[in-house]
């Protein structure tokens, strides 16, 4: 997998152990937004006359990728804002079960609102905290992160089946942020009723782009309050004045943007879901055993049969400079350094910050 570092050109000069922060700029991506701005420049606004084809295009795209049909794939410039057009699609002490300590952009805008909240704590027991949650509490809806930003920590996907199967009338909501871009992932298969995510990590599209994914059940249950021209322009909106994916797209659709996320799902494409989630799992694999073998992780991690890609690891604001001075990027999060290996990364990164340490 090295020549993929070629793909990526800060990898010639830094050891990049930080997609969980932020992901990296493609040569593919690059190619993309010039050629776009290029047209944009020369044809000023007769290339916007095809703007709703476009989008049609990307949203048809970004539907077969996660295996979602488009008329219920929703386009928005980040989590964040899909999310809290989400939340007020719900109605007021609405209950609503959270994780302890789950990424701010998920507990705060649920907490932000007249809402009646329950909590599971996220432990190597996460599973079975969130199923006595939904026994005891009987939560009309379940948010959180598919793979914790803090620790990465993920969910166990066949638990969701599952608990979907047992607790139909609970709609679980997923954000994707942390987590696609790894696997290939069929929504359609899953527990989940909603996926949203931000784009600019994982899926190395850059940043103000995202998705959100609707099971075709949600048009009745969901009743957004945003509205603008943009709700009734384009394919699947035009056909019918209250969709759904409308609601969540009251504006503009910027093409540099989303045509961005395009551009990456045809790197993804181009490289292969299997090499990608095969080289990923390598690392993976290797850095759990390094890191529990040095005594870096919490134990709870160490004892869960399911984790991400992403590490927390002991370490002062000492190690956190002298990892910045030899050119290794990660970030500080809780109590330690957070650790993040995608496809471009290789063995020999995982050796140099071993080293170091």
């Amino acid at each position: 997998m090295k020549n993929l570092k070629k793909e990526f050109p800060v990898t010639a000069n830094y050891t990049h152990l930080n997609t969980a922060g932020s992901g990296l700029l493609s040569e593919t991506l690059l190619d993309f937004r010039q050629n776009h701005d290029l047209d944009y420049l020369v044809y000023g606004s007769v290339i916007k006359d095809k703007q709703d084809k476009f989008i049609s295009w990307v949203r048809k795209d970004v539907g077969s990728f996660f295996k979602c049909h488009p008329s219920r794939v929703a386009l928005v410039p980040s989590f964040s804002i899909g999310f809290n057009f989400l939340l007020d699609a719900l109605p007021s002490k609405t209950k609503v079960l959270l994780l302890q300590e789950d990424y701010p952009s998920i507990n705060w805008p649920v907490e932000a609102r007249d809402f009646e909240i329950c909590y599971a704590a996220i432990d190597e027991h996460l599973e079975d905290n969130i199923l006595q949650a939904v026994e005891k509490e009987k939560p009309q809806i379940l948010c959180l992160s598919l793979v914790q930003y803090v620790s990465g920590v993920q969910i166990d996907f066949e638990f969701l089946k599952k608990l979907k199967e047992n607790f139909p009338d609970l709609i679980i909501c997923g954000d994707g942020t942390q987590y696609c871009g790894v696997e290939e992932f069929d929504f359609e298969q899953s527990g989940l009723d909603i996926l949203g995510a931000s784009t600019y990590k994982w899926m190395n599209a850059g940043y103000g782009n995202g998705f959100f994914l609707f099971k075709e059940a949600m048009q009745e249950v969901l009743k957004p309050k945003a509205v603008g021209f943009a709700s009734i322009r384009g394919l699947y909106k035009e056909e019918n004045e209250h969709a759904l994916i409308g609601k969540f797209e009251p504006g503009h659709i910027d093409t540099l943007n989303m045509g961005s996320l395009q551009a990456a799902i045809q790197l993804v494409k181009k490289v292969g879901y299997s090499n990608i989630t095969e080289q990923i799992n390598t690392l993976k694999k290797q850095a759990l055993e390094a890191f529990a073998s040095r005594g870096l992780l919490d134990e709870f991690v160490t004892q869960r049969k399911v984790h991400s890609s992403i590490f927390n690891i002991k370490g002062d604001q000492k190690l956190f400079e002298k990892l910045k001075a030899k050119d290794i990027i990660c970030s500080q999060r809780g109590n330690g350094i957070r650790i993040s290996f995608h496809y471009f990364n290789t063995e020999s990164d995982l050796e140099q910050l071993l080293k170091l340490i």
